[in-house]
């Protein structure tokens, strides 16, 4: 509503509603307390309630606020003017939520209160306290919670998997990618701060623009009260010359085990609406939630359709009317429901600061008030964010904190005899429990800088650098992902992910080997597996072909513990081809790629054959590099293969780029109580593409030979 609008409802509103409407107090009538202003005149107009009074020390002017209203500078005056309110709406700044909100309490009023309700959890908990006690309503202006589709969204999980369009309800994402000038952060003194003076303000991108995202993720979560949270981490920064955080993820564990992940950013581009993702086992839903647009997306292999509807939406401060006249069950957003969204903030507020996004990976964009810094890619590592249930760290975003790594990997560099890093082993600590968290190799790259690994691409976002996974070890998976199963002859997604955890790590002094000892740890937490591995790096340099680069032998035992374990696949368990598990590299984005053994050529001759070397030729862009920065990345590159052990090759290139020596290719492998069994992969990489010949040259001298 404009402001001539809003004047001309004014002229003819609320001294004309019956005296049974609930009188409503404005505390802010600037900035957001705008749009209340519009709504209140609305709800006037339809003899729903009275406008008894506005209060702000800056009077915006009758044509804003109608030539009727009744005008205070503070609630203390407006307070001792005897007016009696029904319902109080304070939109003033975030800190001063806590103490206008317990004095409105003392008049008895019901209390609609902006978001986020207070600057800390400890002032919730006591504004909490004495809502209870004072039985008042308190209503939190969360808008987005009175949509309907949240309803719809609700009924998907309340009448049984069977009749859900997605399916179990499995975790929730809230992605955003808006924008926002020098202007946004100089509108008032306490924008884009922490703190200021002493006084909480907690104004980042989590708790106070996309708030809204995070408090629908957590509803379609079920968790609202705070004990319905059972974790919070968070990984923030900022681009802007502010405080406070302007791009981040929060990852949180609820007590009914649906984790939520919400990756958000002020530094986009462009704005887009944001969104909520509602990952379910048979599908997934978007909604958009500023349109309240639902989309389904059913499981491609089900071959339903995608359906789209908008719904309607219920205005909160007439719910609030609703509920004080019998008229609706329940408050919307509720004081008592936005526990969980506090337990948020307060991780945001006392953990550790957000880090500066150095200038290097940031586009200045505009001058004066509508300067915004643009991160490349953003939108790019926060769609990873959001499936892979990660975080910027994790991702390997250039600008992002380092993430949990043992030790990296150096060798000397022929050409210069200096000593070069070729990659690092992650400890696999931060990633989801779905992707089946294992240690990993990460960031490998050959003498000439091109990156030939990739971890947590969007496509398969449990694909690690290069480690050991396999998808059936007495029923657990220690892949990721859906599970194949002989029983329904798909994927499914299962409760059965597995973890491996590093016992003991052993690095060599000149960093380039590593003895690792690791259990492997099923979904129940029982320790099925022992493993050796042990990882070596060598230079080399093949004077016929004048090819330099590095070595890499890869060996590991598998050891049962006090049962008898069967090692299977999608393979084993009645997928045709489909046998992976064992050793693995997921290589990143290639093109040209060439895919040869000494007789075969091409990925459909190549996948499933028994040879004692591969190769795997081609131009890389890794995604683990911010795509602005590819251009120190990108290359072209040969990784050869070779293995004495007899297994297939697993072999793709066409769907995405990857590797593997398949153990159980198309029969479970079974290892009786201390039993173990041993295998060792050598792989070649050497900048540029190099033809069979070359190849073969290169083999027969460097390759692992039984």
């Amino acid at each position: 509503m404009n402001q001539q609008t809003t004047a001309a409802a004014a002229k003819d509103d609320s001294s004309v509603a019956p005296s049974t409407a609930p009188a409503v107090v404005l505390v802010g009538l600037n900035g957001f307390g705008r749009q209340h202003l519009g709504n209140i005149q609305r709800l006037a107009n339809e003899n729903k309630i009275s406008f008894l009074a506005g209060i702000d020390p800056k009077d915006p002017g009758s044509l804003v606020r109608g030539e009727n209203t009744r005008i205070f500078t503070t609630l203390d005056e407006f307070l001792e003017s005897g007016l009696k309110p029904d319902i109080i709406i304070i939109s003033t700044p975030i800190s001063t939520h806590a103490d206008l909100a317990m004095k409105a309490l003392a008049t008895g009023a019901d209390l609609y209160l902006e978001k986020p309700p207070t600057a800390t959890l400890e002032q919730y908990e006591t504004l909490l306290s004495a809502a209870q006690a004072a039985g008042v309503n308190v209503q939190v202006g969360f808008q987005a919670l009175g949509s309907l589709a949240l309803t719809a969204v609700a009924g998907f999980f309340e009448n049984g998997v069977a009749n859900s369009p997605i399916g179990a309800l499995r975790a929730v994402g809230a992605s955003g990618n808006w924008l926002r000038t020098t202007g946004y952060y100089n509108r008032s003194p306490w924008a884009g701060h922490r703190q200021l003076n002493g006084v909480e303000i907690a104004d980042g991108v989590v708790t106070n623009p996309l708030a809204h995202a995070v408090a629908s993720a957590l509803r379609i979560a079920g968790a609202q009260r705070a004990g319905d949270v059972l974790s919070v981490a968070t990984d923030l920064y900022h681009a802007h010359q502010i405080e406070a955080d302007d791009t981040s993820v929060v990852r949180l564990q609820t007590n009914s085990g649906i984790p939520v992940t919400a990756a958000l950013t002020v530094c986009a581009a462009e704005q887009q609406d944001p969104w909520i993702t509602i990952y379910g086992t048979e599908g997934l839903a978007i909604l958009y939630y500023t349109r309240d647009e639902l989309v389904i997306r059913p499981n491609p292999e089900s071959g339903k359709p995608e359906t789209s509807q908008v719904f309607g939406r219920v205005n909160l401060l007439e719910n609030l009317v609703d509920v004080r006249a019998g008229h609706a069950p329940e408050l919307l957003s509720s004081l008592e429901s936005a526990g969980a969204f506090m337990r948020v903030l307060e991780q945001i507020r006392t953990g550790a600061e957000p880090k500066d996004i150095p200038a290097a990976y940031v586009i200045p964009t505009d001058q004066g008030d509508q300067f915004h810094p643009v991160i490349p890619d953003i939108e790019h590592f926060i769609n990873r964010s959001v499936a892979a249930q990660s975080d910027f760290s994790s991702l390997g975003a250039p600008w992002a904190s380092e993430p949990e790594t043992s030790g990296t990997f150096t060798v000397e560099n022929p050409s210069n005899a200096q000593k070069q890093g070729i990659a690092r082993l992650r400890t696999g600590q931060d990633i989801s429990i779905t992707n089946s968290p294992r240690p990993f190799l990460d960031q490998l790259a050959t003498l000439g800088g091109v990156h030939v690994s990739d971890q947590q691409p969007l496509d398969h976002t449990w694909h690690l650098g290069v480690s050991v996974a396999l998808q059936d070890v007495n029923g657990n998976n220690f892949w990721g992902g859906r599970t194949y199963t002989r029983a329904d002859s798909r994927y499914v997604w299962r409760q059965d992910h597995g973890h491996i955890r590093t016992v003991a790590n052993s690095f060599a002094p000149n960093g380039s080997s590593v003895r690792s000892e690791l259990e492997w740890v099923g979904h129940k937490q029982q320790v099925l597996l022992d493993e050796h591995r042990s990882i070596d790096f060598t230079a080399f340099t093949h004077q016929p072909t004048s090819a330099t680069g590095w070595i890499m032998d890869f060996a590991f035992t598998l050891r049962a513990r006090e049962e008898s374990v069967s090692i299977g696949s999608p393979g084993s368990n009645g997928r045709l081809n489909g046998g992976y598990g064992g050793f693995f590299w997921r290589l990143p984005k290639a093109e040209n790629t060439q895919i040869f053994t000494d007789t075969l050529s091409g990925e459909e001759q190549v996948h499933g054959a028994r040879s004692p070397w591969m190769a795997f030729s081609s131009d890389f862009a890794s995604e683990a590099v911010s795509l602005a920065q590819r251009s120190t990345g990108h290359g072209a590159a040969t990784l050869i293969f070779c293995s004495g052990d007899g297994d297939p090759w697993f072999v793709r290139s066409s769907g995405y780029p990857g590797v593997g020596s398949s153990l159980a290719w198309d029969a479970p492998v079974i290892l009786d109580p201390g039993a173990s069994l041993t295998r060792h992969v050598r792989v070649l990489v050497a900048d540029g593409q190099w033809d069979r010949s070359a190849v073969s040259a290169l083999f027969q001298e460097f390759g692992y030979h039984y």
